[in-house]
């Protein structure tokens, strides 16, 4: 299918052929027939992807501070290499497109495949043939609803939300500034509503416009009398709330604001302007100041937009889907007209000629992609076709053929620049959920085809090796489908997020045989293995502590949700407890784990802990696991003790070995390494030498943090 993309590295914008998405749970496949392109929100992306990289930090000096403290913990290359990483893939664009339904999910029942629906939400209505689109980010159109209008339903919604924050009542003065196409449907919405009003802007076409499309009155900002006619337009009341939809860094549209509105009016703030709110209007008229947030309620809550998860109508009348169905609605009753609206329409051939019409700021409004809905879809790209791709080979083949499942950040930032290196290995499919991550990762590192299809890595009879690199929910299931395939699989941690999924995948590693090794990384390390080497004839127990001084991620992290994530003990802490387990060399028989209790409970809660793990040796060790440092202090810091002998790793940049009064110092500085090329090529070299994998200890070391997590909420050890 083809899709506008954006390359945030360098700016340059194409349309790709790319796998049509995955359909998820809790959402539909969307055959798009329009789109809208927004001049504000699209063309500053594309202005930002176009800066330099300092002027990328300049604009985003949120996301500079992030590189500058990940440099400080992981080393100035790491962090590099992941910035690079990130700003090397390819961005959809997008937020508001009609179509048809195609695919429906199974926990979907108020809609059906042929259903005609208006879509919103940035990543995923996106200018492409199709789109996988949440059910509250959809609603469905009338018959007599036009797919060109209806594409506009988002903007429409945005509208809505910023009338509905005014509060407006029938007959009210509203004043709107800005006359793109979302202050004219903003004017258009409140005449439906009963509203007298006045539009202004810097261009006397718009001006003009908003009179033929119902406004009262309009003006030029420039009118030397423009107060003046507001206050006649009010018959001398002024504006009882005045609605900003234009985008400017100007401070201009606040401060006449506050010079129009009436004495406890309203200035409600929808388009991105500046804010510098001149104290004494606002004061003196005690004007209530509101900032608009996009569509309604429900924006930015994963919960609502991801899940379905919607508000009571009794608490929550309008959600952002219905703003998006009462527009929908107003479509119908013919009380919008976005004909006039429209200025420009394109083919998605055709798309960069709409971004080159805002780029040289030639005159537009509206501007549509259409899409040819006759033309046939495919789950799967062909990149570099070779003639040996019909070819089959066994599990226990020499030459790994590689399949690679997920290309999240992970992987695009650290699991496949370390792949690229490994030689003697054939990278062969790649899938991900969303196409253009697939299409624009594989071609990068040289896959021969990609998909948003697993199914097809996994019934490829060319691929004898899968890597595992999703989100955690699915580890289990494909692991068990790979080994089913006659694959061997390397699968990023967690193995597991529950003991029954657990048992499933021992199960199945005994009845179908295969390699299969978690990524346990830290095992791996140059320094990790010089420290294990160190304490190889060591006599006594072990006492060791490891130190984690973990990040805050947002509480809506699906890292949270424990269907998919499993939480920050089962996904993280399991790195912890494995290089504990490889360096003492002993299989953990007791856990007891306590957390920090706050007054306000919040998934950070269960992320605060300290970790007690006794082993069969009798060696003791403490994991110090929170998030309520400082992310500029080191991440990571590893002790051992036995013997008279010391040995400390800081974030596997530094290697302390003290024996006897003398230490040995390991420092690599600007390098944090992980082990993570070293464990690709342990996991390849097993295959050639048809060796297995500590699967035994990887397994152990998944128990564990259940057993953690029972500990926690049962407030007692937990025997393994």
């Amino acid at each position: 299918m083809k899709q506008v993309v954006l390359n945030l590295k360098n700016g340059d914008l194409t349309v790709e052929d790319v796998p049509t998405p995955t359909l998820k749970g809790s959402g539909v496949l969307v055959r798009n027939h329009y789109s809208v392109i927004s001049a504000g929100t699209e063309s500053s992306l594309v202005d930002l992807a176009e800066k330099s990289l300092i002027g990328k930090a300049l604009a985003r000096p949120d996301l500079a501070k992030k590189v500058i403290n990940k440099a400080k913990q992981d080393g100035v290359l790491s962090a590099f290499q992941q910035a690079m990483g990130r700003l090397d893939q390819r961005e959809p664009l997008g937020y508001s497109s009609a179509g048809t339904v195609i695919a429906v999910s199974e926990d979907i029942i108020d809609i059906k495949i042929g259903d005609r629906v208006a879509c919103a939400g940035a990543g995923y209505a996106n200018h492409a043939d199709v789109d996988f689109i949440p059910r509250n980010l959809c609603v469905k159109l009338q018959d007599n609803v036009d797919f060109r209008d209806a594409c506009f339903t988002t903007v429409g919604s945005i509208a809505m939300q910023g009338i509905r924050n005014a509060d407006v009542k029938v007959g009210e003065n509203v004043v709107v500034i800005g006359l793109g196409f979302i202050g004219l449907i903003t004017l258009q919405i409140l005449k439906a509503s009963g509203c007298r009003v006045f539009g202004i802007d810097l261009d006397e076409s718009k001006v003009n416009l908003a009179l033929e499309l119902g406004a009262d009155a309009a003006s030029s900002r420039k009118s030397a009398n423009l107060e003046e006619k507001i206050i006649q337009f009010s018959r001398g009341i002024g504006a009882d709330a005045v609605i900003i939809t234009a985008a400017a860094k100007s401070n201009d549209p606040v401060e006449f604001a506050g010079e129009i509105t009436r004495e406890r009016g309203k200035v409600v703030i929808v388009g991105a302007v500046g804010m510098d709110v001149p104290r004494e209007p606002y004061y003196n008229k005690e004007i209530e100041l509101r900032v608009s947030r996009s569509y309604g309620p429900g924006r930015y809550d994963r919960n609502y937009e991801e899940f379905g998860q919607d508000y009571p109508p009794a608490y929550v009348r309008w959600t952002e889907n219905r703003n998006m169905q009462a527009f929908v609605d107003l479509l119908s009753m013919n009380k919008m007209s976005l004909d006039n609206i429209i200025t420009h329409e394109f083919a998605i051939d055709d798309a960069p000629d709409a971004y080159e019409i805002i780029e040289a700021r030639k005159p537009y409004l509206g501007m549509v992609l259409k899409y040819d809905v006759e033309k046939e879809l495919d789950d799967k790209i062909i990149l570099t076709p070779h003639d040996k791709k019909s070819k089959s080979v066994s599990r226990s083949s020499d030459k790994p053929v590689v399949g690679v499942i997920g290309a999240g950040i992970f992987a695009t930032s650290t699991l496949l620049p370390n792949l690229s290196k490994i030689k003697d290995i054939e990278l062969n499919g790649l899938s991900a959920a969303s196409g253009i991550s697939a299409e624009s990762t594989a071609k990068k590192y040289g896959f021969e085809y990609c998909t948003s299809d697993y199914n097809k890595i996994m019934s490829d009879p060319a691929i004898n090796c899968v890597i595992i690199a999703t989100r955690n929910s699915l580890h289990a299931p494909l692991v068990i489908e790979a080994l089913k395939n006659n694959k061997n699989v390397l699968v990023e941690k967690p193995l597991a997020i529950n003991e029954e999924e657990l048992n499933a995948i021992i199960e199945a590693r005994n009845e179908y045989g295969g390699l299969v090794m978690v990524g346990f990384n830290r095992r791996y390390s140059e320094l990790g293995v010089k420290l294990k080497d160190f304490f190889k004839n060591r006599t006594q127990p072990m006492v060791a502590t490891y130190r984690v001084n973990a990040e805050s991620i947002p509480k809506d992290h699906w890292i949270y949700d424990a269907a998919e994530g499993g939480g920050r003990v089962i996904t993280e802490c399991c790195h912890f407890v494995d290089f504990m387990q490889y360096i003492i060399g002993s299989s953990p028989t007791e856990v007891c784990a306590k957390k920090i209790e706050t007054q306000v409970k919040s998934p950070e809660d269960n992320e605060n802990v300290i970790i007690t793990l006794s082993f069969e040796d009798g060696s003791v060790g403490t994991v110090i696991y929170t998030t309520h440092g400082d992310s500029s202090f080191s991440k990571e810091r590893a002790e051992f003790f036995s013997d008279g002998m010391a040995g400390i790793i800081t974030d596997f940049k530094r290697l302390e070995m003290v024996k006897g009064g003398k230490i040995n110092k390991i420092n690599k500085r600007m390098v944090t390494e992980k082990g993570h090329r070293n464990e690709l090529e342990t996991f390849f070299g097993m295959l050639g030498r048809n060796e297995s994998t500590d699967l035994d200890s990887n397994i152990k070391t998944t128990l564990a943090t259940f057993k953690i997590m029972e500990s926690i909420q049962n407030e007692i050890p937990v025997k393994m």
